[in-house]
């Protein structure tokens, strides 16, 4: 911790135990602890950074809607003995705050929506809603239109065209989507009526979207929003010519145009979003991220995007800090039935990562990742602890962050 820190808790707590404490400058505070790990450090909210992992202490976590500021131990209160100067009434607004929640694939389809239909349209969510609820601003990547034509779901289905049945969008309106993504390859499947169905949907749920529409022009046109103060947008393209289908005049995802987004991303910054760019890429059946993926992932970075995330993945992959910003580079699936043992015997398809991003007074601050794995073929549930810690640590170590 930083001396000024240190003196602080000394005055309510009483002076630490010998060796107990290790004083370091504050800018030098994050990269020692990153240097040194496994360390733990004290820092005061205002300094919260997105490297930092911040701990939760009795299931309590200053980064966190429910966070309970009486039954926290690491609050401090000061008085000032001049009465003409008065002190703020805390170093954290929850008005000034606001999570945004990445997710992965959704694509309810073969066994996922056969069992959406044997089970309720809900089943899929029953065991991670409320997580999901603790967002302010949920994104949901749904690959797949809906279409009014839709067949009934068959489990075995060998083709790779998909639709969903017009009521499977009770799910989403369910765990209450704030944001939603078009960018997926399946999103032309079935042609321009399932897209404009799909579309009309969306609208008539109030549920924005980005990265696909009516055609090119708002198809890649950013989506912008603002919460408690916070503006942010959402930037999102295919990388893939084959699935990108959006023109002047047909509906479809995005396609990327890299000069066109460098711009968008320059421009959003300077009018001081936060700016979350996904990427539909190319899939691995690998943790690291192929180099040319990091050269498209680490351009948007540059760029000024502080969030890059890979929402094509339906095997997870690593993560990295680069240029001050936070790309994850695939979080696996949300709802999809992929289940399988992959080659080599690696059964990581059915883990998944979703990320809440943490982003106050303006500024991105942190991000707090949630793992859940697949049941059932449709339904994650959340990680035991013993799955969470060998999924995080073999993650960690893929991403360089852990040694082996």
């Amino acid at each position: 911790m930083a001396e000024s820190t240190l003196r602080a808790f000394s005055a309510a707590w009483g002076e630490p135990a010998p060796s107990a404490v290790v004083t370091v400058a504050e800018d030098r505070l994050v990269d020692i602890l990153w240097s040194e790990t496994p360390s733990w450090g004290i820092v005061p909210f205002e300094k919260i950074e997105p490297r930092l992992k911040v701990l939760s202490v009795d299931q309590n976590s200053p980064i966190r809607n429910d966070f309970e500021q009486g039954n926290y131990p690491l609050v401090l209160r000061f008085q000032s003995s001049d009465p003409s100067f008065s002190l703020p009434a805390a170093n954290r607004d929850p008005s000034k705050m606001t999570t945004v929640m990445l997710t992965g694939v959704t694509a309810l389809v073969r066994t996922t929506a056969s069992k959406m239909e044997r089970n309720g349209m809900t089943y899929p969510a029953q065991d991670i809603r409320d997580v999901l609820l603790s967002s302010d601003i949920l994104h949901i990547n749904n690959e797949v239109p809906f279409y009014s034509l839709c067949d009934v779901p068959d489990p075995n289905q060998i083709g790779l065209v998909f639709c969903s049945r017009e009521k499977y969008m009770e799910l989403l309106t369910y765990i209450d989507v704030d944001v939603m993504e078009l960018t997926g390859d399946h999103f032309g499947d079935y042609g321009e009526q399932a897209m404009l169905e799909t579309l009309q949907i969306y609208k008539d749920a109030g549920v924005p979207y980005y990265g696909g529409g009516v055609n090119l022009e708002e198809a890649r046109k950013p989506l912008l929003m603002e919460h408690n103060g916070n503006k942010i947008a959402f930037i999102g393209c295919n990388d893939k010519d084959a699935y990108a289908g959006a023109d002047a005049v047909t509906p479809g995802a995005a396609p990327c145009d890299y000069d066109y987004m460098r711009q968008q991303i320059r421009a959003l910054r300077a009018q001081g979003y936060v700016v979350i760019a996904t990427f539909q890429y190319e899939e691995y059946t690998d943790p690291q991220a192929a180099p040319i993926q990091m050269e498209d992932f680490r351009w948007q970075a540059e760029s000024g995007a502080q969030i890059v995330s890979g929402s094509q993945a339906h095997f997870a992959q690593v993560m990295e800090f680069y240029d001050n910003s936070f790309i994850h580079y695939g979080l696996g699936n949300l709802f999809f039935d992929q289940m399988g043992i992959l080659d080599g015997g690696i059964d990581n398809i059915r883990r998944e990562f979703v990320d809440s991003h943490v982003i106050y007074n303006g500024q991105y601050i942190s991000t707090e990742i949630h793992t859940f794995i697949l049941m059932d073929y449709s339904r994650p549930r959340l990680m035991d602890a013993a799955e969470r810690s060998k999924f995080l640590r073999y993650y960690f170590e893929q991403s360089g962050w852990v040694a082996g």
